[in-house]
């Protein structure tokens, strides 16, 4: 039967509940235990340490959504969905998962309505600093957002791979590339490609293991630094994921004309970004925004103000090539007319 718009209004409304309860059988590692088949609550309980009826609510509540499937002893096995939250798998999303539901996010989340009656952020006026400078004093925290990106860009790397040319580039700096999984896979894709990890010192001070695991260490380059202030010369193209759409358009273009700077007059900039869309669509992206709005102060955009933005920091928007996962490459050069 049809859901009706009270109950599809209703389930949309306690949709956090959900979101919390995968939030903690992904910190629990539960997925994981299930890999090698069937086990039931109380196995999983006396494994992590929790309170077994209480986790036998959890994990029942989950099998109602498809994350997990329950028999009638109780016995749990994995789903598609919840194979995505193993560890090191491909398209895991585990780590989002963890991030997602920790306390100090959820805090901001919920005075998302003192942003919308005063277009503050949110998190800075929950915890009085930036989220930046929040997860740098705590490296607990620290550690779990960098697993978090580090899921998204595993889920999205090979739909990145398979809409986009990157091979034509030489040596790629990847701006604000966190723990290197990105441009990891570009250089494992391209063997003649080389490659420069640029990030503040303590996030790329995680990369070594990504990039000894996928066999790159040797032609890649690790570098620390604020893309404030200036970003590695060399390059024939420079990505940035998921890193203008962070902040409002007046740093954003502050970090664009630093890599403008650093660029040689043929060089590429590849901003991999979310594009908005027409009214009435792909909730993905707008739910995004409004995360912007909430955690690091920033904004999704639509191509015409992605286009607005590169004007205005000395760029040329060339191509936007959409790719499965829902981001998009966007590519830019130097605009050689502007003053």
């Amino acid at each position: 039967m049809e859901e009706t718009a009270g109950a599809t209004l209703g389930r949309l409304i306690v949709g956090f509940q959900v979101s919390q309860g995968i939030h903690v059988a992904a910190t629990l590692g539960v997925a994981d235990l299930l890999a090698d088949g069937p086990r039931t609550s109380d196995e999983l309980a006396a494994v992590t340490n929790t309170h077994a009826d209480s986790l036998y609510r959890l994990l029942r509540a989950l099998a109602s959504v498809g994350v997990f499937d329950e028999d009638e002893a109780r016995r749990f096995t994995l789903t598609p969905m919840g194979t995505l939250l193993r560890s090191n798998v491909p398209g895991s999303l585990r780590g989002w998962a963890m991030h997602v539901g920790r306390p100090y996010f959820q805090e901001a989340w919920s005075h998302l309505e003192h942003s919308i009656r005063t277009g503050e952020n949110a998190f800075q006026h929950v915890h009085g600093t930036d989220i930046w400078a929040y997860r740098a004093e705590r490296p607990d925290e620290s550690a779990i957002f960098d697993l978090a990106m580090e899921s998204l860009t595993g889920a999205a790397n090979q739909a990145l791979l398979d809409a986009y040319d990157f091979g034509r580039f030489k040596t790629v700096v990847d701006v604000g590339g966190g723990n290197g999984a990105l441009l990891a896979a570009l250089l494992r894709e391209y063997p003649e490609m080389r490659g420069v990890l640029f990030d503040q010192p303590h996030v790329v001070a995680n990369a070594d293991a990504v990039l000894e695991r996928a066999g790159v260490t040797e032609r890649c380059e690790v570098l620390g630094g604020s893309f404030f202030d200036e970003v590695p010369a060399g390059g024939d193209a420079y990505t940035l994921k998921s890193i203008i759409h962070d902040h409002e358009d007046e740093p954003a273009v502050a970090i664009l004309r630093v890599c403008g700077r650093a660029m040689a007059t043929d060089a590429t900039l590849l901003l991999i970004e979310r594009i908005v869309g027409p009214p009435n669509e792909d909730p993905r992206v707008k739910f995004s925004d409004l995360n912007m709005l909430v955690a690091p102060a920033g904004r999704e955009r639509t191509l015409q103000e992605w286009d607005a933005l590169l004007t205005r920091a000395g760029f040329r928007l060339a191509t936007a090539t959409p790719s499965s996962s829902g981001l998009a490459v966007i590519e830019a050069s130097h605009d050689l007319t502007s003053p």
